[in-house]
């Protein structure tokens, strides 16, 4: 039930067919994209911002969201990005000190189109079954005909560039917590805001620029490192990044990349990518260092993966490793180079929503840089 008494009624219809009846919550209008499913219990606001989910409807698989409201810390970005927003009981009455206003409330004011009294469990259990894909959010008032044409027509999330939609069109700082220690240039392809957030904290100043900044501009600001963010959409459409990344990595620069990031990485040495069926969406995956054979529960929003072959290595790229594997289905979740200070990985450490498992990433990124520099500061490099 919304926030505004009985909606009106509305459906979610799938590329195969498959309809779901339910009420209008949020924005009012027909809202289209790949439909995926996430499996958090909490992380709702941060869900919405995430870059990462730029061009998807979002089911939320718990049956309860928006417990705790909306406030002004958890976003991840301005504003919501998602395309719609599918739920089973959207709450009425948000109880928290932190809240400013309802879940109903928030996806109005942003133009969010989204769903509620839909059977979530049945619509996860078709996409699991099916794979996610395309579909539609729209008013009963709307034929199903003229929703199955407009679903038709939108393009498909293999082969398409989503980054530049979401990157940001200048560059921006984020000082470091305390004594700036290292200068850390972050690509940002869908950056969530948490990510620079930990830089800072492990003494790091952070420029944040667009996803279409050279190697030549990054060269020119002589960084300790580099970063290479999340992101939404398919890597095979950014080519121009891998001649980039291995630009700068050939020079000695570290270099860290996650979810999006990652799979750039893997392609820049000539890993292969490829979508998987309906993506790791969640704040719940057991993922098996190989590196101590420890298991960190993380947090994951992504539908495309780097190829793994059957004996373990990673197909096409034989500078690279594998250093991580999810525990649900084998894929690889991360690597890291051979010879040159670069590793990656495909869940969130930053885990805005999750778990704090994997934060320890940011500090072996910071020792990479340490090392990088002979393990002395370097007084000439500008801060």
């Amino acid at each position: 039930m919304s926030d505004y008494g009985e909606g009106s009624r509305a459906y979610v219809l799938l590329e195969d067919g498959r309809r779901f009846e339910g009420r209008s919550l949020g924005a009012h209008g027909i809202a289209l994209g790949e439909v995926v499913f996430n499996t958090g219990m909490t992380g709702y606001q941060e869900v919405l911002t995430d870059p990462s989910y730029s061009g998807q409807l979002v089911t939320m698989t718990y049956p309860l969201i928006g417990n705790y409201g909306v406030n002004d810390q958890d976003g991840e970005s301005g504003a919501p990005t998602v395309a719609g927003f599918i739920v089973r009981e959207a709450a009425r009455r948000p109880s928290s000190w932190r809240s400013r206003g309802s879940l109903g409330e928030y996806l109005t004011r942003h133009g969010v189109i989204a769903i509620e009294d839909l059977d979530t469990r049945a619509l996860t259990r078709h996409l699991r079954d099916r794979g996610a894909m395309r579909g539609g959010i729209a008013p009963i008032s709307v034929s199903e005909k003229q929703l199955a044409a407009r679903i038709e027509a939108h393009p498909r999330m293999e082969g398409l560039e989503l980054a530049c939609g979401v990157s940001t069109e200048s560059r921006y700082e984020v000082p470091a917590v305390g004594e700036a220690r290292f200068h850390v240039i972050a690509f940002d392809f869908g950056v969530k805001a948490n990510s620079p957030r930990l830089l800072t904290e492990e003494g790091c100043r952070v420029t944040v620029v667009p996803s279409s900044t050279t190697a030549e501009e990054i060269l020119a600001e002589n960084p300790d490192g580099v970063f290479v963010s999340n992101g939404p959409g398919d890597p095979a459409a950014i080519p121009e990044a891998a001649e980039t990344i291995v630009r700068l990595s050939e020079r000695g620069i570290p270099i860290f990349g996650i979810c999006l990031g990652h799979q750039l990485i893997g392609r820049a040495f000539g890993a292969r990518t490829y979508k998987l069926p309906f993506g790791h969406h969640g704040v719940n995956h057991p993922v098996r260092s190989l590196d101590g054979n420890r298991v960190e529960i993380t947090s994951q929003n992504h539908g495309f993966a780097v190829e793994l072959t059957d004996d373990g290595t990673i197909a096409g790229a034989s500078e690279l490793r594998a250093t991580h594997l999810n525990l649900y289905d084998g894929t690889l979740e991360g690597l890291e180079h051979t010879s040159l200070p670069v590793f990656s990985v495909q869940y969130h450490p930053e885990a805005a929503p999750g778990p704090h498992d994997a934060r320890h990433l940011f500090r072996k990124f910071t020792q990479l840089m340490d090392q990088a520099r002979g393990g002395r500061d370097d007084e000439s490099r500008p801060r």
